[in-house]
Protein backbone atom coordinates (compact mmCIF):
# COMPACT_ATOMS: atom_id res chain seq x y z
CA UNK A 1 0.00 0.00 0.00
CA UNK A 2 1.18 3.41 -0.65
CA UNK A 3 2.59 5.60 2.20
CA UNK A 4 0.29 8.63 2.02
CA UNK A 5 2.73 11.75 2.43
CA UNK A 6 2.17 14.20 5.03
CA UNK A 7 1.04 17.99 3.67
CA UNK A 8 4.52 20.34 4.35
CA UNK A 9 2.31 22.82 6.12
CA UNK A 10 1.18 20.80 9.06
CA UNK A 11 4.83 19.84 9.79
CA UNK A 12 5.75 22.99 11.16
CA UNK A 13 4.12 23.13 14.46
CA UNK A 14 1.95 26.35 13.04
CA UNK A 15 4.79 28.47 12.19
CA UNK A 16 4.90 30.03 9.16
CA UNK A 17 7.35 32.81 7.83
CA UNK A 18 6.04 35.13 5.14
CA UNK A 19 8.96 34.06 2.92
CA UNK A 20 7.45 30.59 2.80
CA UNK A 21 3.81 31.88 2.97
CA UNK A 22 4.61 33.49 -0.58
CA UNK A 23 6.30 30.58 -1.56
CA UNK A 24 3.64 28.64 -1.19
CA UNK A 25 1.11 31.04 -2.27
CA UNK A 26 2.36 31.52 -5.70
CA UNK A 27 2.96 27.33 -5.90
CA UNK A 28 -0.88 26.93 -4.84
CA UNK A 29 -1.93 30.06 -7.43
CA UNK A 30 -0.70 27.49 -10.69
CA UNK A 31 -2.76 24.81 -9.50
CA UNK A 32 -5.97 24.40 -10.03
CA UNK A 33 -8.04 25.24 -6.33
CA UNK A 34 -5.19 27.91 -4.91
CA UNK A 35 -7.85 29.50 -2.27
CA UNK A 36 -7.84 26.41 0.41
CA UNK A 37 -4.35 26.13 0.34
CA UNK A 38 -4.01 29.94 0.55
CA UNK A 39 -6.51 30.17 3.16
CA UNK A 40 -4.29 27.72 4.85
CA UNK A 41 -1.53 29.81 4.94
CA UNK A 42 -3.01 32.79 6.03
CA UNK A 43 -4.35 30.45 8.87
CA UNK A 44 -0.88 29.49 10.10
CA UNK A 45 0.57 32.84 10.28
CA UNK A 46 -2.68 33.73 12.15
CA UNK A 47 -0.78 32.92 15.51
CA UNK A 48 -3.60 33.73 17.62
CA UNK A 49 -6.47 31.82 15.46
CA UNK A 50 -8.84 34.73 15.44
CA UNK A 51 -9.43 34.69 11.39
CA UNK A 52 -7.48 37.36 10.83
CA UNK A 53 -4.28 39.84 10.79
CA UNK A 54 -3.70 43.21 10.88
CA UNK A 55 -3.37 45.02 7.30
CA UNK A 56 -0.28 46.61 8.82
CA UNK A 57 1.86 43.28 9.59
CA UNK A 58 0.64 41.56 6.19
CA UNK A 59 1.74 45.20 4.58
CA UNK A 60 4.82 44.48 6.26
CA UNK A 61 5.95 40.83 5.56
CA UNK A 62 4.58 41.28 2.17
CA UNK A 63 6.24 43.98 0.61
CA UNK A 64 9.40 43.15 3.18
CA UNK A 65 9.67 39.08 2.75
CA UNK A 66 10.23 36.56 -0.16
CA UNK A 67 8.96 37.67 -3.47
CA UNK A 68 8.87 41.31 -2.45
CA UNK A 69 5.21 42.87 -3.51
CA UNK A 70 4.97 46.40 -4.26
CA UNK A 71 3.10 48.96 -2.01
CA UNK A 72 0.47 49.05 -5.10
CA UNK A 73 0.30 45.41 -5.28
CA UNK A 74 -0.25 45.18 -1.59
CA UNK A 75 -2.82 48.14 -1.73
CA UNK A 76 -4.65 46.29 -4.48
CA UNK A 77 -4.82 42.96 -2.67
CA UNK A 78 -6.02 44.44 0.40
CA UNK A 79 -8.61 46.72 -1.29
CA UNK A 80 -10.07 43.32 -3.11
CA UNK A 81 -9.97 41.94 0.29
CA UNK A 82 -12.16 44.53 2.00
CA UNK A 83 -9.98 45.55 5.13
CA UNK A 84 -12.41 46.76 7.71
CA UNK A 85 -12.03 50.41 9.67
CA UNK A 86 -10.35 47.83 12.29
CA UNK A 87 -7.44 47.23 9.77
CA UNK A 88 -8.16 43.24 10.11
CA UNK A 89 -7.39 41.32 7.11
CA UNK A 90 -9.66 38.16 7.19
CA UNK A 91 -8.49 35.15 6.41
CA UNK A 92 -11.17 33.72 3.95
CA UNK A 93 -11.77 37.43 1.94
CA UNK A 94 -8.16 37.57 1.55
CA UNK A 95 -7.53 34.10 0.31
CA UNK A 96 -10.36 34.77 -2.25
CA UNK A 97 -8.98 38.11 -3.27
CA UNK A 98 -5.51 36.80 -3.59
CA UNK A 99 -7.53 33.88 -6.25
CA UNK A 100 -9.62 36.46 -7.99
CA UNK A 101 -6.83 38.74 -8.37
CA UNK A 102 -4.32 36.26 -10.07
CA UNK A 103 -6.90 35.04 -12.17
CA UNK A 104 -7.43 38.55 -13.43
CA UNK A 105 -4.08 38.56 -14.95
Amino acid sequence: MPRIKPHPLRDWGGELDFSTFLSVMHRQLQQEAPEEEILEAMRMADKEQKGFILASELRSKLTGLGEKLTDREVDELLKEAGVGADGRVHCEQFAKAVTRSCAKR
